[in-house]
């Protein structure tokens, strides 16, 4: 006959592990998603121009700054759980013409009119990967759960 002792400990150990992971998953991608944030704000303020005058940044640069509105508008939603340890945020644009600044379309009466993309969300997750501002959130947190 085996016996096998303090099985009872190491299941509540593997469940405290869990929970510490979780929630420095949670915290990570919270920071990870305001850090893509203030970038992307950033990145819409490397140029402005004056409302009514025809200097908007060039096709592929980030959308010139000329009320804020749009800058303002980028929101990070709060954490949704997917996993046991795994989370979701979105960060982007509140306002309804965001989207079409970021990948260009037609827009307008009958689309009448084709905007270039002006990228400015996928410049700030680059930054934050290349730079390993986003990695080190992560490993930052993950080093408090272990």
């Amino acid at each position: 006959m085996i016996v096998m002792t303090g099985v009872a400990e190491f299941n509540r150990a593997l469940e405290e592990l869990v929970a510490r992971v979780s929630a420095a998953s949670r915290a990570a991608v919270t920071t990870g998603g305001h850090l893509l944030e203030a970038e992307a704000k950033r990145q819409l303020g490397l140029t402005s121009h004056a409302r009514g005058t025809p200097t908007p940044s060039s096709p592929g640069q980030p959308p010139s700054l000329i009320t804020g509105t749009l800058r303002r508008s980028i929101k990070v939603t709060a954490p949704e759980s997917t996993s046991p340890t795994g989370w979701s945020i979105s960060v982007g644009p509140t306002v309804i013409y965001g989207r079409i600044q970021e990948l260009g379309g037609d827009t307008g009466r009958n689309g009448a009119t084709r905007l270039p993309p002006r990228p400015y969300l996928q410049p700030a997750l680059d930054k934050v990967v290349a730079d390993g501002t986003l990695a080190a959130c992560y490993a930052t947190a993950w080093r408090t759960a272990f």
